[in-house]
């Protein structure tokens, strides 16, 4: 639980217990904001904070009960977000989700934090701390701040993601073989949570690049940015989304053509051994009317005769490159 109010061009922080840090947000007037930040609050806390914010029940009950879509919604004079944000661990290239609810007030934000959120909030408050131009437009500098943050996370995010698929195409071509299926598969499970987490912002994203979307304090130009960016962003994510697809189509014809390859190699190794398998099996049958067993030079001729059969089949073969 974390609360600062932006006060005359100064940042205050609020120390104390949660009726303290309520308390100051609640004498906010004017230009004068609030920020107070909780991380996955039990339903108690967070119904003191609604009853004396008087935040709307239905986003209340979103922001508890979490995995929520992203999304924006106007409740009368507030404004109710929904954020994911995502982590990238580089050791495994696995992305981690989490998800900031965001409750937008004539002079105060609340922030409810669920499962790894990450550096946005930090980041977020490190700009806002260092820049006394956020005074300018109230409260919904915190939003935009936050959801710059978020976006920018998403921009590194893919980022790395591309460096990933990248690896995966040249394994999938390289010269040796490489079963990489398990990695593409991963892959594509990290791109489709990245995809959940971008593409329900696009819809939003158009109708504040349209106009149609007016967001709080007077900061809609900055809004339009960021919307810029989650729009790149979710075209990135879709190609790398049908990139991955067509990497692993092309993995599997690679597999379909090494068996193949297999099959080939197998065959005419059974070709090569079936030639002399079958002369023996003639001289074998022990006829008493074969003059060949008689002679004296049979067993070499006969030797000699295998031998030939067995490297001119192996010739044939490796001329077609089935060897």
């Amino acid at each position: 639980m974390h609360c600062v109010i932006y006060v005359d061009g100064a940042v205050k922080p609020i120390e104390g217990d949660l009726e303290a840090m309520l308390a100051a947000l609640d004498g906010l007037t004017g230009s004068d904001f609030g920020w107070l930040s909780l991380w996955t609050p039990e339903a108690d806390v967070l119904g003191r904070v609604a009853s004396k914010l008087n935040l709307p029940p239905l986003a209340v009950e979103d922001a508890l009960q979490a995995h929520q879509r992203a999304k924006v919604e106007r409740y009368g004079d507030q404004t109710f977000v929904v954020l994911k944000t995502l982590t990238y661990t580089d050791a495994t290239s696995a992305i981690e989700t989490g998800e900031i609810e965001l409750f937008l007030l004539a002079n105060a934000v609340v922030t409810v934090s669920h499962g790894d959120q990450g550096d946005p909030i930090r980041e977020a408050r490190r700009r806002l701390d260092s820049s006394r131009k956020v005074f300018e437009h109230g409260a919904g500098a915190v939003v935009y701040e936050l959801a710059d943050a978020v976006v920018d996370s998403y921009m590194a995010i893919a980022g790395e993601v591309r460096t990933d698929v990248t690896q995966l195409e040249l394994a999938v071509f390289a010269p040796e073989r490489q079963d990489v299926t398990q990695r593409i598969y991963e892959l594509k499970r990290e791109v489709l949570e990245f995809r959940e987490a971008v593409e329900p912002l696009e819809p939003v994203a158009r109708a504040i690049m349209r106009g149609d979307t007016v967001l709080p304090g007077g900061n809609t130009p900055h809004f339009r940015d960021v919307a810029d960016h989650v729009l790149q962003v979710n075209t990135q994510v879709r190609g790398f989304d049908d990139l991955i697809t067509s990497i692993l189509n092309a993995q599997l014809a690679r597999t379909g053509a090494w068996q193949n390859e297999d099959m080939r190699k197998i065959s005419a190794y059974a070709a090569i051994i079936a030639g002399p398998t079958l002369l023996a099996g003639i001289w074998g049958m022990n006829f008493e009317h074969m003059p060949e067993l008689h002679w004296l030079v049979g067993y070499p001729l006969a030797v000699l005769l295998m031998l030939a059969v067995s490297s001119a089949l192996y010739l044939v073969f490796r001329r077609n490159h089935w060897l």
